[in-house]
This record gives C-alpha cells, structure tokens and sequence, in this order.
C-alpha cells in the first residue's frame, strides 16, 4: 500500500512539473484574445489602451480604457516614421498612467494595425504581459457590449523604459543580416510595393531574399475594405483573423526556429504580422522599425526590383491637377455671380 501511494505521488509530481514547465511557453502563444478575454479581463487588474485618435475615443470606447491619441501618430516623427525619443515616450505614458510592465490589452478599429505597433512598442520598451483584441471596437459592440465617452484618468506613474534589443532591427544591423542562413526576412507590404510598381521612398522594391506576404493575407478576406466601399458587404467580419491552421499554411514557408525580421512602409504594418507570427509560435520574430522609408532611402542598401520615384511626372501631375482646381474655381465664381441678384 505504502509502495501504490508513493508511486502515485511521483506521478502527480511529475505531471505537476510538466505543466509548470509548459506553462509559460502556451501563456507567451495566446496573444491576438478576443471579446470573451476582453471582456473577463475588466474584472481584473488589467489595463485596457484605446489606441485611436482622441476624437474616436470620446465617440466611444471600452468602459475604463485609456488613451493617449493615435499611438502610430503620437509615438512617431511626423517625417522619418521613426519613434520619437525614449525619454518623450516614456513621458507621454507616465502621464497617462499607463506603465509597459502592467498586464493591458491594446485595441482599436476590428483589423487595424496600431494596436499591434502598440504591442511592438511595449514588448521594445521592457513589457511582457501585452494582448491584441484584433476585433476591437467593432467585434466589442457586435457582441452587445456597452460604450463608455467618460475619458479615464489613471493616476501618473514613472516609467522607466528598459529596452529590449530583441524586438526592432536597424538598416545597419538588416544590411549585416543579408547573407545570414539563419535569417528570413519577410515583407508584409502589398504585391505592388514588393515589385517595386508602387514607389513610396526615393527607390522602390524590395530588401534581397525578401518573402512576400501582404499582412491583409491574415484576414479571412484581404479584399473587405473594398467591398465595403463599394457596399459589397456591410460589415467588417471578413476582416477577421484565419483560423490558425489557415494562418500556419500561409506561412509554411518560412521556419519557426530561424530569426524571422518583417518589415513594411514604416514598421506599423509589419508589426501585425509579426505578433501573428509570435502567436504561431515563431520563436525569434523582430520587426525592421524604419522599414522601406529607411531602406528605400539608403543608397548603400542593395534592392531587387529597383525603380525610382519620378519627381518630374510627380511635378507634372501636380501642375495638371492645380491647373484643374484653378478652372473649377472660376468656374465656381462665375455660377455665383450669374446668381446674384442685379443691382
């Protein structure tokens, strides 16, 4: 009898043991949460980031969310896309209340990207307890949920940012990368910005031995928002995330085990790929922050598929349409003088 109940402990101990150890790695896979997570998640100590701008906000938000404006806006330079300094960001959350280290879930708009730039942006600055609610404000009032306008106020707190080398890439540290087997470099832009047919930087195309997969491809149907502006459908539902069998068979390209850097426009874009990418258990995911604005315009950085920005058509086009809005003017001002009554 004695032998039956220690042989029995043994087992629940190492049962015990094994889900102790696999704990983490399931906890760290269940990033992108949906309407129920949110949901449980306001009982809790758990801070919840509105990250569109103000005036989305105040229309109606998650009851208790905070915000700070449009995260990709205010945590960025206006020129270079880059991230404003450390010390500002670390400012602008403090007085927010909204400390990188605190369990939050981050959402917007059903589909948009900034809620992931805002898990990118917290796992950059020393956070580990970060979700995306991809469904957001929409999938929230489809399900019945109530709205909040009353802004939330948290007390300030002072962040101090401990940055994580891990998370972004430099144009330098992608140039050394090249050439490296054990590295794969995925561009999350669309077919026409990888080809290099629609320029966005003084060069277009794309970084050699680039894979490219639209981060729309995640979407149960990448071509939603034009239907829904041409009245196709009238709801955001295709915009949904694949099923996770659908989203490892789009990216059954690329390996798991290798170091696995996405890059966009500006690193926004990107970023919704990569935690995708995190989400399917990818064990290295890093996102090139500067993007194709910092390598399409760095000379000394090689491209396949390159073309050029015409600044000359660019100037033609300018000057046809100015042309265009100066006629129309007249135009205008001569109906409105055949209007006024005569003296």
């Amino acid at each position: 009898m004695a032998a039956d109940v220690v042989r029995i402990s043994k087992t629940a101990v190492a049962a015990l043991l094994a889900a102790f150890l696999c704990a983490p790695a399931l906890a760290q896979q269940q990033i992108i949460v949906g309407t129920g997570f949110v949901a449980d998640a306001l009982d809790r100590d758990v801070l919840i980031w509105d990250v569109r701008s103000e005036e989305e906000y105040l229309r109606g938000h998650i009851p208790g969310a905070v915000n700070i404006g449009e995260i990709a806006a205010e945590l960025r330079e206006p020129g270079s896309e880059d991230y404003i300094a450390v010390a500002r960001i670390e400012r602008m959350l403090g007085e927010a209340g909204i400390d990188p280290k605190r369990r939050m879930i981050l959402y917007g708009h059903k589909a948009h990207t900034s809620p992931y730039f805002g898990h990118v942006t917290v796992r950059w600055l020393g956070g580990e307890q970060a979700y995306v609610y991809h469904g957001g404000v929409d999938d929230w009032k489809a399900a019945g949920k109530p709205l909040s306008t009353d802004a939330t106020r948290l007390p300030p707190v002072v962040v101090t940012a401990e940055l994580n080398p891990e998370v972004l890439v430099t144009t330098r540290e992608l140039m050394a990368k090249l050439d490296d087997p054990s590295v794969q470099i995925l561009d999350a832009r669309t077919v026409g910005e990888f080809q290099g047919e629609d320029i966005r930087a003084l060069r277009g195309g794309h970084v050699p031995g680039a894979v490219n997969i639209p981060y729309q491809a995640n979407w149960i149907d990448a071509d939603t928002p034009r239907k829904l502006a041409r009245r196709i459908v009238d709801n955001k539902d295709g915009m949904s995330l694949k099923p996770r069998e659908a989203l490892q068979a789009l990216y059954a390209g690329l390996d798991p085990e290798k170091e696995t850097i996405v890059y966009c426009q500006s690193g926004v874009r990107a970023s919704e790929s990569a935690v995708v990418l995190k989400q399917l258990g990818f064990r290295n995911v890093r996102v090139y922050d500067s993007s194709w604005l910092g390598w399409g315009n760095a000379f000394d950085a090689p491209v396949e598929n390159v073309s050029y920005f015409n600044v000359a058509r660019v100037n033609a086009m300018i000057n046809m349409l100015q042309g265009r809005i100066d006629q129309l003017e007249d135009e205008l001002a001569e109906l409105k003088a055949a209007r006024e009554p005569q003296q």
